[in-house]
């Protein structure tokens, strides 16, 4: 097998490649890879084994994440929920890595991460689990008032009665005027969960690098936003993001009420699936929550190489007194402080 490193955002053979490939999602696409190197910095590349010139029959996207913090290193995709080895078959994924392992060792680079959605790399030596999650999903295929049915009644179904009866009203678009209510709702969630916010620069980058592909909704009481979400759109799957909300009018059900109408306008679209997302392990709330939404859960697991690399993780101690630490800090500070951290985490 040959063995190349294309620059995803200047060679047009990937965005054509996506478009034919069925494992291929929003978190592959150059405008996603955009928005991480005008934010982060990150170096986007493929690595495939077509030779220059040809179709591309394959390729894994990764981001050259160069950090004194974190080290140096590869992953497939920061930021990204999941992203799978877009391959034909196990063995040429497994081809393609191996070889991948000798040139990060070449290069100097600490370790690599991938984040497959389907299943672990198979016949691939050094790679070892790190973090697992779990990935929540609706089906769309089957007819609203069906869907509707299987959510939580109280749960999900009342609540989002509850907000019509309220009079909530949903605003969509990509204005700077949602982004700011988006942004302003996601400064006071991530300080509930004790986490800084994530730079507001990601998200202006998201809308302008994504464009169609991205939708912004907020509902509100009368002129009070009181939630909001963000979604991403490739092919025929919606994937839900970002969610934010204002824990002063979480009894007028906005969330629900929310992720209802995208599902609505999701099947109105055509889409057939709607991914809500990762979830972590410990968080049953969450995970409850997008259970009563009528969604199947499953795990996901993280691969890293070297096997000893997979041992370091966010989930430890030093992440719980970090998220102690956020509680206190003024909104400004925090917002510093996650201008300063994210670029580091990946």
């Amino acid at each position: 097998m040959s063995f190349c490193i294309i620059d995803p955002l200047a060679d047009e053979r990937w965005a054509e490649f996506l478009e034919r490939h069925p494992q291929a999602s929003v978190f592959h696409t150059p405008g996603w890879l955009r928005a991480l190197q005008k934010t982060y910095g990150y170096g986007p590349v493929v690595f495939t084994s077509a030779p220059p010139g040809e179709p591309l029959s394959d390729g894994i996207a990764f981001c050259r994440v160069a950090s004194w913090l974190t080290g140096r290193r590869i992953v497939s995709l920061p930021f990204s929920d999941h992203c799978e080895p877009l391959a034909d078959s196990p063995q040429a994924t497994a081809e393609l890595l191996a070889r991948l392992q000798q040139q990060v060792e070449a290069d100097g680079w600490r370790q690599i991460e991938i984040r497959p959605r389907m299943a672990r790399p198979e016949g691939v030596a050094e790679f070892a689990a790190a973090e697992s999650y779990w990935l929540h999903e609706i089906d769309l295929r089957p007819g609203t008032a069906e869907l509707f049915e299987q959510m939580h009644k109280d749960g999900i179904q009342r609540k989002v009665k509850r907000a019509e009866r309220e009079g909530l009203r949903e605003e969509i678009g990509r204005s700077p005027e949602l982004l700011r209510q988006f942004y302003a709702l996601m400064g006071r969630t991530r300080k509930r969960h004790q986490l800084p916010p994530q730079p507001m620069a990601w998200f202006r980058n998201l809308v302008e690098c994504l464009g169609e592909q991205l939708e912004i909704r907020v509902a509100r009481r009368g002129e009070q936003p009181v939630a909001s979400l963000l979604t991403l759109r490739f092919r025929d799957t919606v994937i839900y993001k970002y969610g934010a909300s204002d824990e002063r009018f979480h009894n007028l059900g906005g969330m629900p009420f929310l992720l209802w109408r995208t599902i609505e306008d999701a099947k109105k679209s055509g889409a057939r699936l709607l991914d809500l997302g990762r979830t972590d392990l410990d968080n049953e709330g969450l995970a409850t929550f997008k259970d009563r939404l009528g969604a199947t859960r499953r795990k996901i697991t993280y691969w890293r190489s070297p096997a000893e690399a997979a041992r370091a993780t966010a989930n430890g101690w030093k992440m719980r007194v970090a998220k102690r630490v956020f509680t206190y800090l003024p909104a400004p500070v925090a917002r510093a402080a996650g201008n300063f951290l994210y670029r580091h985490i990946g």
